[in-house]
């Protein structure tokens, strides 16, 4: 078990190695009068000056009223135009080129004048839709639930803290507590940053989310059950919880969150991240039984916590200094 155990985390480590790199287009239309729209469309950057292959496609009927406009920002490649439809865009098909093709998914915004707004989500197996004549506060609540499940699930730097906080924490009723603890925190500070009340550049809390980890992992080698993060793991789990909120909030703030929709839209975002926290749970704790079954069917002996946590442990931690230097390096230079 103990060399399962290890490869697996060492193929974790290597896939982890490009954390967060999954983030969603956003394509936002916005009317300004009637069948007039301001058009927005943001694609991440793999680069300062290399975007993703995906390309907004409009209805052939919409007339350009200004030419497209273009620029990098760092973390994203963004157009803008004006469109005209005569009509409004009520049963328009609007499709992501190339989106079939990628490991991403878009975001689609749509505000009519009165300022009542759409929300669509798009897939590698879905990229286009058929634009409805009523807005769905439901269709608001699926696409952010959605993103926020994604985001934990491919946020592989999120996922090892929470690891961290298991193999700290044990199973039961400390777990539930800890992990809830971590919500918590990390749902505070989400809320202060995508409401602008609280402003931090990422980068740093970047550095330091990584550098949570590597505090864990260390935690788990020294296995001292008298310190105060394995004596009290909400205590940590809390503090870090904080840091990672601002994390979470910088996909949101990369998308650009529509103002009309910042209740809902933050709180099932939230939602998505818990769903995702606990379905990674849920794994592992799968893994772990069926790991325990096997080793009982071939050797009849399960190796002891103390054996094989400092291997996961190092590993966890190799990967997250890994982390650190890079993000510190990105932005010192």
């Amino acid at each position: 078990m103990k060399r399962a155990l290890a490869i697996t985390l060492l193929l974790l480590g290597i896939s982890a190695a490009r954390a967060d790199e999954m983030r969603p287009a956003y394509l936002e239309l916005r009317e300004t009068s009637a069948g007039t729209y301001d058009v927005v469309f943001k694609v991440p950057a793999r680069s300062s000056d290399q975007r993703l292959s995906l390309y907004a496609r409009l209805p052939d009927d919409c007339q350009i009223v200004t030419p497209t406009e273009t620029e990098f920002t760092g973390s994203a490649f963004i157009e803008r135009s004006t469109i005209r439809r005569d009509g409004g865009l009520a049963g328009a098909e609007i499709r992501i080129d190339g989106l079939a093709k990628s490991s991403t998914d878009a975001l689609v915004r749509i505000q009519g004048l009165s300022g009542n707004s759409q929300t669509f989500r798009l897939s590698p197996s879905s990229p286009s839709l058929i634009v409805t004549a009523a807005p769905s506060g439901f269709e608001v609540a699926k696409t952010y639930t959605v993103l926020g499940i994604e985001h934990i699930l491919v946020g592989l730097d999120h996922l090892l803290f929470v690891l961290c906080l298991m193999l700290v924490a044990g199973v039961g009723r400390k777990l539930l507590i800890t992990i809830t603890g971590f919500t918590l925190a990390h749902s505070v500070t989400l809320a202060l940053s995508t409401l602008d009340i609280v402003t931090i550049p990422m980068p740093p809390v970047e550095a330091v989310i990584a550098l949570s980890i590597v505090f864990l992992a260390s935690e788990i080698i020294r296995s001292d059950r008298s310190s105060l993060t394995y004596r009290y793991p909400v205590s940590v789990s809390m503090s870090f919880g904080l840091l990672h909120g601002f994390g979470f909030a910088a996909v949101l703030g990369e998308i650009g969150l529509p103002p009309e929709e910042i209740p809902i839209s933050l709180l099932f975002f939230n939602v998505g991240v818990e769903i995702g926290q606990l379905l990674f749970i849920a794994a592992l704790l799968i893994f772990a039984g069926v790991a325990i079954i096997l080793c009982r069917a071939v050797s009849r002996r399960i190796p002891s916590p103390a054996h094989w946590q400092p291997v996961a442990a190092y590993l966890i931690g190799t990967v997250a200094t890994y982390w650190t230097i890079e993000r510190i390096a990105g932005f010192v230079r």
